[in-house]
């Protein structure tokens, strides 16, 4: 145990070589080691645990958690903040920023115009900080970034996977065609229930209801999206994550839908490695992807193990018995599949290549951090810890003075990484059932 600790650590502690910064064809490509710079700021509030109250379609309230006791926020948490809600555009969304040297910060002009996955992504941050669109010393940011989320939903139309007009984004190309519609999906699951304003919970359930509707409608036979880009593996784990979470709030979900998506998710598992399509190659993406996956599954199986007793123990029928025993063996069975799937990726946490992914320090590997981190935070055990305390300190280093995160390959922008950065720091904020986080 103290040999993978010390491990991980020297895998973590290692300095970051950069990989191509074209990911997948560019020319443009450099090696060199990192510099980091990061500036102190004075402490902000410290934010009581995020628990994020929400109610089902009855009205009978379902109350979330989080799985470990969460760490008092950091100044490099509060100067991502402070970075994200000054680059907040006029239109109350996000722009992916300006990027790495090498990709071309202008990116056919994109740097500025917002967009619905920066956007929901810098929610989610704030959201995870304990800030909400009435409370927090970031609430207006909060609360215009939600109603930019919310006005593109309501203006898209009802059949396709889309929830935006804007096309040509740099997390679009990399990471998938619908990425604003699975990052929508996440932030607005988590956004049900935070607000007390009746009108504006009112549109929230809508636009969520909406989002989950297209969702469904377009999923394909083998679980997945027609959603292209260079490693579209991982906006399927956001899909995933955001339809079990919407279900778990009490959001109605199709279960083949979901039954689907758990199903792909263990086919990446084939053979007892990672491997996908969609995941360019690395390893890292698909593992995080597929971890992170079977344990959102098991996570809404899980909700429901106890009314499934009760309707075997008081079934009228032998047919209903019948049908709540099959369902709990499920349940079961997917719980199993999560912890082999999760012993399977700590298993490779040691392996530095893994880690690195396709060359550290781009958005995809800090979204797959972030996949990882709320995988493992679930049990909150010593394999947990040990992942926590090493993947802070190499977050940690990379921040930027102006305290924003960088990518140097493919998802570069500054929006983006400097979002799931602070995700991957507040990790141990991830709500979770209280029937799954005890």
């Amino acid at each position: 145990m103290k040999n993978r600790s010390k491990r991980l650590a020297a895998v973590l502690a290692t300095p970051f070589l950069f990989g191509s910064l074209g990911c997948g064809g560019s020319t443009q490509g450099r090696t060199r080691s990192l510099q980091p710079v990061v500036a102190t700021v004075a402490p902000g509030a410290v934010h009581a645990p995020v628990a994020v109250p929400v109610v089902d379609a009855g009205g009978k309230p379902v109350a979330w958690k989080t799985a470990v006791e969460p760490k008092a926020l950091t100044d490099k948490v509060e100067q991502g903040l402070t970075w994200l809600a000054q680059h907040q555009v006029g239109t109350g969304g996000w722009g992916q920023g300006d990027e790495a040297t090498g990709m071309g910060n202008s990116m056919n002009g994109m740097r500025s115009v917002a967009n619905v996955a920066d956007t929901s992504m810098a929610l989610l941050a704030f959201l995870r900080a304990g800030h909400t669109p009435t409370t927090g010393s970031h609430k207006d940011a909060v609360a215009n970034g939600l109603a930019f989320v919310l006005q593109s939903v309501e203006a898209s139309d009802k059949d396709s996977l889309y929830v935006t007009d804007v096309r040509g984004t740099r997390v679009q190309g990399k990471i998938g065609t619908y990425v604003d519609t699975f990052s929508a999906l996440m932030v607005l699951t988590e956004f049900k229930g935070v607000t007390t304003d009746a009108a504006l919970k009112v549109r929230v359930d809508a636009a969520l209801a909406k989002v989950v509707t297209k969702v469904e409608k377009n999923q394909q036979a083998g679980g997945s999206w027609d959603n292209r880009g260079w490693a579209p593996v991982l906006t399927q784990s956001l899909a995933a994550k955001g339809l079990n979470r919407a279900a778990q709030t009490g959001q109605a979900v199709n279960a083949e839908v979901l039954d689907r998506v758990e199903q792909q998710a263990k086919a990446q598992m084939a053979g007892g490695g990672f491997s996908a399509d969609g995941s360019a190659g690395v390893e890292l993406y698909a593992g995080a992807a597929a971890s992170g996956t079977l344990r959102e599954s098991a996570n809404t199986r899980k909700l429901k193990e106890k009314d499934l007793r009760i309707k075997i123990a008081t079934a009228k029928t032998e047919g209903e018995r019948d049908d709540a025993k099959r369902q709990l063996i499920a349940g079961e069975a997917t719980v199993a599949s999560a912890d082999r799937a999760q012993g399977a990726l700590i298993a490779k946490l040691d392996d530095a290549g893994f880690i690195q992914g396709f060359g550290n320090n781009g958005g995809e590997e800090f979204l797959s951090y972030m996949l990882v981190s709320e995988s493992l935070v679930v049990k909150g055990d010593a394999d947990w810890k040990r992942w926590d305390g090493s993947i802070t300190k190499l977050v940690s280093a990379v921040q930027n003075g102006d305290g924003s995160w960088t990518g140097h390959h493919c998802i570069t922008g500054r929006t983006f990484c400097t979002a799931v950065a602070l995700l991957v720091l507040m990790a141990d904020r991830t709500p979770l059932p209280v029937a799954v986080a005890g």
